[in-house]
Protein backbone atom coordinates (compact mmCIF):
# COMPACT_ATOMS: atom_id res chain seq x y z
CA UNK A 1 0.00 0.00 0.00
CA UNK A 2 3.03 2.20 0.69
CA UNK A 3 4.06 2.32 -3.17
CA UNK A 4 0.70 2.94 -4.16
CA UNK A 5 0.63 6.05 -1.68
CA UNK A 6 3.84 7.28 -3.07
CA UNK A 7 1.94 6.74 -6.28
CA UNK A 8 -0.74 8.68 -5.42
CA UNK A 9 0.88 11.83 -4.21
CA UNK A 10 3.02 11.93 -6.78
CA UNK A 11 -0.31 12.27 -9.51
CA UNK A 12 -1.48 14.83 -6.51
CA UNK A 13 1.45 17.15 -7.03
CA UNK A 14 1.57 16.82 -11.13
CA UNK A 15 -1.89 17.25 -10.98
CA UNK A 16 -2.17 20.55 -8.29
CA UNK A 17 0.97 22.23 -10.47
CA UNK A 18 -1.04 21.92 -13.59
CA UNK A 19 -4.02 23.09 -12.03
CA UNK A 20 -2.40 26.40 -10.71
CA UNK A 21 -0.51 26.74 -13.72
CA UNK A 22 -3.13 26.88 -16.44
CA UNK A 23 -5.46 28.97 -14.25
CA UNK A 24 -3.37 31.96 -15.43
CA UNK A 25 -4.72 30.54 -18.78
CA UNK A 26 -7.80 32.61 -17.78
CA UNK A 27 -6.54 35.80 -17.39
CA UNK A 28 -5.24 35.53 -20.92
CA UNK A 29 -8.32 34.52 -22.15
CA UNK A 30 -9.53 37.63 -20.50
CA UNK A 31 -6.78 40.36 -22.09
CA UNK A 32 -6.86 38.48 -25.57
CA UNK A 33 -11.03 38.81 -25.24
CA UNK A 34 -10.79 42.73 -24.02
CA UNK A 35 -7.94 43.66 -26.39
CA UNK A 36 -10.39 42.22 -29.51
CA UNK A 37 -12.88 44.11 -28.59
CA UNK A 38 -11.25 47.51 -27.75
CA UNK A 39 -9.51 46.85 -31.46
CA UNK A 40 -12.61 45.92 -33.20
CA UNK A 41 -14.69 48.57 -31.30
CA UNK A 42 -11.71 51.66 -32.20
CA UNK A 43 -10.50 50.68 -35.54
CA UNK A 44 -13.16 48.41 -36.64
CA UNK A 45 -10.88 45.32 -37.25
CA UNK A 46 -11.63 41.66 -36.20
CA UNK A 47 -9.93 38.29 -36.74
CA UNK A 48 -11.42 35.23 -36.14
CA UNK A 49 -8.14 34.16 -35.03
CA UNK A 50 -8.61 36.39 -32.15
CA UNK A 51 -11.77 35.15 -31.11
CA UNK A 52 -10.37 31.33 -31.70
CA UNK A 53 -7.60 32.09 -29.19
CA UNK A 54 -9.59 33.23 -26.46
CA UNK A 55 -11.98 30.00 -27.02
CA UNK A 56 -8.83 28.03 -26.64
CA UNK A 57 -7.48 29.65 -23.48
CA UNK A 58 -10.20 29.10 -21.72
CA UNK A 59 -11.31 25.31 -23.11
CA UNK A 60 -7.75 24.47 -22.08
CA UNK A 61 -7.80 26.15 -18.65
CA UNK A 62 -10.84 24.02 -17.85
CA UNK A 63 -9.49 20.63 -19.51
CA UNK A 64 -6.56 20.83 -18.02
CA UNK A 65 -8.02 22.00 -14.39
CA UNK A 66 -10.65 19.15 -14.02
CA UNK A 67 -8.02 16.99 -12.67
CA UNK A 68 -7.13 19.51 -10.26
CA UNK A 69 -11.41 20.17 -9.17
CA UNK A 70 -11.30 16.65 -8.75
CA UNK A 71 -8.10 16.51 -6.43
CA UNK A 72 -9.67 19.25 -4.26
CA UNK A 73 -12.83 17.68 -3.89
CA UNK A 74 -14.63 20.48 -5.67
CA UNK A 75 -16.43 18.46 -8.31
CA UNK A 76 -20.23 18.63 -8.62
CA UNK A 77 -22.00 15.91 -6.64
CA UNK A 78 -25.60 15.51 -5.28
CA UNK A 79 -24.39 17.02 -1.83
CA UNK A 80 -28.27 16.71 -0.75
CA UNK A 81 -28.34 12.87 -0.83
CA UNK A 82 -24.78 12.38 -0.35
CA UNK A 83 -24.40 14.13 2.80
CA UNK A 84 -27.15 11.89 4.40
CA UNK A 85 -24.83 9.07 4.37
CA UNK A 86 -22.32 8.48 7.26
CA UNK A 87 -18.82 9.42 5.83
CA UNK A 88 -17.28 5.78 5.28
CA UNK A 89 -20.33 5.07 3.10
CA UNK A 90 -19.53 8.60 1.30
CA UNK A 91 -15.97 7.01 0.80
CA UNK A 92 -17.78 3.62 -0.53
CA UNK A 93 -19.86 5.92 -3.14
CA UNK A 94 -17.14 7.79 -4.48
CA UNK A 95 -14.74 4.20 -4.95
CA UNK A 96 -17.51 3.06 -6.74
CA UNK A 97 -18.48 6.34 -8.98
CA UNK A 98 -14.56 6.68 -9.68
CA UNK A 99 -13.70 2.86 -10.79
CA UNK A 100 -17.30 2.05 -12.51
CA UNK A 101 -18.18 5.81 -14.14
CA UNK A 102 -14.77 7.73 -13.89
CA UNK A 103 -12.39 5.74 -14.89
CA UNK A 104 -14.28 3.79 -17.98
CA UNK A 105 -15.47 6.90 -19.01
CA UNK A 106 -11.58 8.99 -19.23
CA UNK A 107 -10.21 5.68 -20.73
CA UNK A 108 -12.84 5.55 -23.45
CA UNK A 109 -12.40 9.46 -24.52
CA UNK A 110 -8.27 8.78 -24.20
CA UNK A 111 -8.92 5.51 -26.51
CA UNK A 112 -10.66 7.86 -29.17
CA UNK A 113 -8.81 10.89 -28.77
CA UNK A 114 -5.20 9.82 -29.37
CA UNK A 115 -6.13 8.96 -33.13
CA UNK A 116 -8.54 11.86 -33.35
CA UNK A 117 -5.44 14.03 -32.10
CA UNK A 118 -2.67 12.85 -33.80
CA UNK A 119 -4.81 13.42 -37.49
CA UNK A 120 -5.42 16.37 -36.43
CA UNK A 121 -1.99 16.90 -35.93
CA UNK A 122 -0.64 14.84 -39.17
CA UNK A 123 -2.99 16.76 -41.86
CA UNK A 124 -2.20 20.80 -39.97
CA UNK A 125 -5.79 20.70 -39.78
CA UNK A 126 -7.22 24.47 -39.69
CA UNK A 127 -10.23 25.80 -38.69
CA UNK A 128 -12.93 26.37 -40.87
CA UNK A 129 -13.39 30.28 -40.39
CA UNK A 130 -11.36 33.03 -42.48
CA UNK A 131 -8.32 33.78 -40.60
CA UNK A 132 -8.92 30.94 -38.01
CA UNK A 133 -6.12 29.17 -36.13
CA UNK A 134 -4.65 25.66 -36.23
CA UNK A 135 -7.40 22.93 -34.73
CA UNK A 136 -4.65 20.25 -33.22
CA UNK A 137 -4.04 22.67 -29.89
CA UNK A 138 -7.41 22.99 -29.22
CA UNK A 139 -7.74 19.12 -29.46
CA UNK A 140 -4.59 18.00 -27.63
CA UNK A 141 -5.87 20.21 -24.96
CA UNK A 142 -8.91 17.47 -24.35
CA UNK A 143 -6.72 15.10 -25.07
CA UNK A 144 -4.32 16.00 -22.18
CA UNK A 145 -7.44 16.84 -19.66
CA UNK A 146 -8.73 13.81 -19.67
CA UNK A 147 -5.34 12.28 -19.21
CA UNK A 148 -5.02 14.29 -16.04
CA UNK A 149 -8.57 13.19 -15.03
CA UNK A 150 -7.62 9.41 -15.59
CA UNK A 151 -4.74 9.92 -13.47
CA UNK A 152 -6.67 11.93 -11.31
CA UNK A 153 -9.54 9.04 -10.84
CA UNK A 154 -6.18 6.62 -10.43
CA UNK A 155 -4.86 8.95 -7.16
CA UNK A 156 -8.59 9.11 -5.75
CA UNK A 157 -9.53 5.16 -6.18
CA UNK A 158 -5.64 4.50 -4.25
CA UNK A 159 -6.48 7.31 -1.66
CA UNK A 160 -10.47 5.70 -0.99
CA UNK A 161 -9.25 2.14 -0.57
CA UNK A 162 -6.26 3.14 1.75
CA UNK A 163 -9.08 5.67 3.79
CA UNK A 164 -11.53 2.76 3.68
CA UNK A 165 -8.79 -0.29 5.05
CA UNK A 166 -7.92 1.91 7.43
CA UNK A 167 -4.54 2.75 5.69
CA UNK A 168 -5.09 6.55 5.83
CA UNK A 169 -6.72 9.31 7.53
CA UNK A 170 -9.69 11.27 5.90
CA UNK A 171 -8.33 13.00 3.52
CA UNK A 172 -10.84 15.72 2.93
CA UNK A 173 -14.13 15.34 5.66
CA UNK A 174 -17.07 16.04 3.36
CA UNK A 175 -19.04 19.54 4.51
CA UNK A 176 -22.17 19.76 2.90
CA UNK A 177 -23.42 22.83 1.68
CA UNK A 178 -25.88 23.22 4.61
CA UNK A 179 -22.81 22.35 7.04
CA UNK A 180 -20.96 25.27 5.56
CA UNK A 181 -23.37 27.43 5.62
CA UNK A 182 -24.26 27.23 9.62
CA UNK A 183 -20.13 27.48 10.08
CA UNK A 184 -19.88 30.63 8.32
CA UNK A 185 -22.60 31.57 9.84
CA UNK A 186 -21.39 31.35 13.32
CA UNK A 187 -18.07 32.89 12.46
CA UNK A 188 -20.15 35.96 11.06
CA UNK A 189 -21.78 35.82 14.80
CA UNK A 190 -18.89 35.28 16.38
CA UNK A 191 -17.61 38.24 14.75
CA UNK A 192 -20.31 40.52 15.68
CA UNK A 193 -20.24 39.61 19.21
CA UNK A 194 -16.72 40.40 19.65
Amino acid sequence: MAVLAAVARAIDRINEFVGKWVSWLILASIVVSAGNAIIRKTFDISSNAWLELQWYLFGAAFLLAAAYTLKQNEHIRIDIIYGLFPRRVQHWIDLFGHLFFLMPFATLMLFYLVPYVGRSFGSGEMSTNAGGLIIWPAKAALLGGFFFLWLQGISEAIKKIAVISGNMDDPAPFVSAHQQAEREAQEIVDEVRQ
